[in-house]
């Protein structure tokens, strides 16, 4: 019988534990990419028929809101058939829908946003949870984040009219598409 020395055994741990890390980010971060391809899609789309019919503004986001929660939750339950995936998270959930009614409070009661700033603050809203994801499961999201956020500011101060609404599908919805292609890479 063979007996291992303990440096052995711990730099077998170790490669086990960098394995593993390997694989929770993989699957995070794929996770991520089909919720960034999602909401980037909608959004686009959202800005543009914004843009296209303004006096349905509202009705178009309340829609697109709808097709991107029920997506997220399809996206969330059947993340990954037969491998052991947890499923549907009710925490998750309800967080998601104390973190969308606080920004409603914020941008309709508390601060009677206009179309325009309802335009940057959703986007920016939204960013800062990937900021704060980046914290624990990569650079990547923090990158995404602030890199939506700073066009959507430039955005926000330089782009006049109704050109804003063109200038948000590039950078809000295309800049998710952008970022759940580029984490699909990871």
């Amino acid at each position: 019988m063979t007996s291992i020395d303990p440096k052995d055994a711990a730099r077998a741990l170790s490669d086990i534990e960098q394995i593993v890390e390997r694989v929770r980010r993989s699957r995070t971060y794929h996770i991520a990419s089909l919720m960034m391809l999602l909401w980037g899609v909608l959004v686009l789309a959202g800005n543009i028929a914004t843009f296209a019919w303004p006096r349905y503004g509202g009705y178009i986001w309340i829609g697109i809101n709808a097709v991107g929660a029920a997506g997220s939750v399809a996206v969330s339950v059947f993340r990954f058939p037969g491998a052991g995936g947890r499923g549907f998270d009710f925490r998750l959930a309800m967080a998601f829908l104390l973190f969308f009614a606080f920004g409603l409070l914020c941008s309709t009661v508390l601060g009677h946003f206009g179309p325009r700033e309802m335009g940057a603050f959703w986007p920016i809203y939204f960013m800062l949870i990937y900021c704060v994801a980046g914290l624990w499961f990569g650079p990547a999201f923090i990158a995404i984040g602030l890199g939506i956020t700073v066009l959507t500011l430039i955005g926000y101060f330089f782009v006049t009219g109704a050109a804003f609404l063109l200038w948000m599908a590039a950078v809000n919805g295309g800049g998710l598409i952008l970022g759940g292609l580029w984490m699909r890479r990871n």
